[in-house]
């Protein structure tokens, strides 16, 4: 089972409730879940309890997949979101814990967290970004981050190929200073 007709079809079928064809999913899925979740969480223990998140959100809510868009885009809305909800656990961890950490880390903490192994850059660039223009946030995470085909973003997010380019553009503007360590 390696090829996007069957996890397509392996979704359907656990979309209506077949119990054997979701754990065939889930199974399937693992890898490339923790590989989409290293994207936002490059610290292996991060990116797998982000991806143990995606999974069981996939578990509990894949009767909400109506199979109108492919499983893969609806599956990297997940991700994203659980990703961003793991970064904001681990922000809070370390505001809760501040002693937790290793000072004699030699880490750029703008680009990694010494915590949590987190791109904080881009993590608090897209806080901000969702904080003053909440969307352009989707165009830049679904093209960007989760790679997906500008067809598939519009078909997404709900709006003309022509409106998303136009959203991606404004939001790369938008973040681009802060990444570069702007305020």
């Amino acid at each position: 089972m390696g090829d996007a007709a069957d996890t397509e079809e392996l979704a359907r079928r656990a979309a209506a409730g077949d119990a054997a064809a979701l754990d065939a999913l889930l199974q399937h899925l693992r890898p490339e879940v923790v590989r989409r979740c290293g994207r936002f969480l490059p610290c292996r223990e991060d990116a797998e309890e982000a991806a143990q998140d995606v999974l069981l959100q996939v578990a509990r809510k894949i009767s909400t997949f109506e199979g109108r868009s492919r499983f893969s885009t609806w599956l990297y809305t997940v991700v994203a979101n659980c990703a961003r909800q793991k970064y904001r656990e681990l922000k809070r961890r370390a505001v809760e814990q501040p002693g937790t950490i290793d000072a004699a880390e030699h880490v750029d903490p703008r680009t990694t967290s010494v915590i949590a192994g987190s791109r904080v850059d881009l993590l608090e660039a897209l806080e901000r970004l969702e904080r003053e223009h909440p969307h352009l946030v989707a165009p830049l995470v679904y093209r960007d981050i989760c790679q997906l085909e500008y067809a598939e973003v519009a078909e997404r997010v709900g709006v003309p190929l022509g409106t998303l380019k136009s959203r991606l553009h404004e939001a790369r503007r938008q973040v681009r200073p802060w990444l570069a360590g702007g305020p």
